[in-house]
């Protein structure tokens, strides 16, 4: 097991704790290490603390940001191996998916460090009026301030990651929240930061329940939250929050759409891919899945032959794609879910339990009104519904009140370029899975599926403010 010292890191040092709460591998419900529990009053210390450096870390030089961005991708690297071990007992995610997470918290890193060097600012041509003659113009970025960072427990490494590069690549420092279920990794990364730089305030984390988040977001003094998390959180932080900037990477029920010219092979193989990686734990996942009736039985029936192909069991194994959930209470969820459905008049295919791991399931004709069809599933449960026509498939998938990434499967340029035009969601992906996703690139939704966009660059811009300078020679 990784180490890093007791308590949470606030201040310089760390700071002791009252409480600890035990961290269990969800496959098993064995107990892998004890995390520290913070309180509102150590939240409120930890953002004291990072008011206090605010200058200094604004005033760091952009060659000393750089760096650390860079020291920090290079000790993951080091470290990889101890990270992918521990993601697989604090997350009960897939060996091949943590190691999938490392990987992209590495790139992450790599890829903050080279936005320093493109934080700058454009001059403005004044002298469109008479009244702008003789002045110069320009504008520079700005650090926004505090960062407060809450992560999810399905990715914890990585969504830190994605509230910590940033801010420090935009001069910030940051208050980190790990999810309740997961705080391990989140903490040894905090420590192996903190060691790596001679102003460790700059990065603080607080563990805890709501009454933490609460106390973190609704402080002034911040200048941005940064959440990632379930939309019905997500809007309590907003209106908590505000006016103080709020970046949501929310909720979704991502949709794959099977047009009449697809290759069906394909788009068969995205499914089973692309619903069940993290064990369906994942906002892209593909939850519904529109299928063209002209292909719809035989596009079905090539999914469901090879739904026996994705194996379930423990997590630790190479070959294991679905495992438990992250704990009992989501799997009683999912398994209400779908029974909902099936009261409904849906059909279930696969699917059931086997201990604690839910094996793959595929619904078919789920009736809107249904959570398995109106909101997150965030299970192993991928549902398939007949359409008459891609003009349809677009209507039900902009229906949904969430919109974060959808995919289009089809031969046809107009499809592929109809699809980037029409669909109502953040990201559109074509003749791939929904849940592709290059930590480079921007990410975010519409609707209910939040604001702001993640990705280093963009999440740069979002904790950096505009100044602009006036000048009279």
């Amino acid at each position: 097991m990784l180490e890093y010292p007791e308590g949470l890191p606030i201040g310089d040092g760390w700071v002791s704790t009252v409480d600890v709460s035990p961290v269990v591998f969800p496959y098993d419900g064995s107990e892998i290490g004890r995390a520290p529990v913070g309180t509102p009053e150590l939240a409120t210390r930890a953002i004291d603390e990072v008011v206090a450096v605010v200058k200094q870390v604004a005033a760091l030089p952009s060659r000393t940001r750089r760096s650390l961005l860079n020291d920090v991708a290079a000790a993951l690297e080091a470290r990889r191996s101890e990270f992918e071990q521990l993601l697989v007992l604090e997350t009960g995610k897939p060996l091949v998916d943590c190691r999938v997470e490392v990987a992209r918290t590495i790139v992450t890193w790599q890829a903050a460090a080279e936005e320093v060097s493109r934080l700058h600012g454009e001059t403005v041509p004044l002298d469109l009026l008479p009244s702008g003659d003789g002045l110069v113009g320009f504008w520079k970025r700005k650090p926004i301030g505090v960062v407060v960072g809450i992560a999810g427990f399905n990715y914890p490494l990585l969504l830190a990651s994605h509230k910590i590069a940033p801010a420090i690549a935009a001069g910030c420092p940051v208050v980190v929240k790990p999810a309740p279920q997961t705080p391990l990794a989140t903490l040894w990364l905090v420590h192996l930061v903190r060691s790596l730089t001679d102003l460790p305030a700059m990065v603080q984390l607080v563990t805890g329940d709501a009454a933490v988040g609460s106390a973190l977001v609704t402080d002034r003094r911040v200048g941005a939250v940064s959440f990632t998390g379930s939309a019905l959180v997500g809007h309590r932080i907003a209106r908590d929050a505000a006016p103080t900037k709020t970046l949501l990477e929310l909720g979704s029920n991502a949709a794959l759409v099977v047009a009449e010219d697809a290759d069906l092979d394909a788009a068969a193989d995205a499914v089973l891919r692309g619903g069940f990686y993290a064990s369906g734990q994942a906002c892209i996942s593909v939850q519904r899945v529109l299928v063209v009736d002209a292909v719809a039985e035989e596009f079905t029936e090539r999914v469901l032959s090879r739904l026996g192909e994705v194996v379930t069991g423990d997590p630790r194994d190479e070959k294991t794609r679905v495992s438990a959930l992250i704990d009992p209470g989501s799997t009683k969820r999912v398994q209400e879910w779908v029974g909902k459905a099936t009261s409904a008049g849906a059909r279930l295919v696969g699917g059931g339990v086997d201990g604690t791991v839910i094996r793959p399931a595929v619904l078919l004709d789920v009736p809107d009104g249904l959570e398995c069809w109106d909101e997150e599933i965030f299970g192993p449960v991928v549902c398939v519904r007949r359409v008459s026509s891609v003009d349809e498939a677009f209507d039900v998938v902009n229906a949904s009140r969430y919109g974060l990434h959808a995919s289009v499967f089809s031969t046809s340029l107009k499809t592929a370029f109809r699809a980037l035009d029409e669909l109502e969601v953040g990201g559109v992906v074509v003749n791939e899975v929904p849940g592709f996703r290059s930590d480079t690139m921007p990410y975010g939704g519409v609707k209910d599926s939040g604001i702001g966009r993640e990705g280093p660059r963009f999440a740069v811009e979002e904790l950096t403010v505009t100044r602009m300078a006036v000048l009279r020679p």
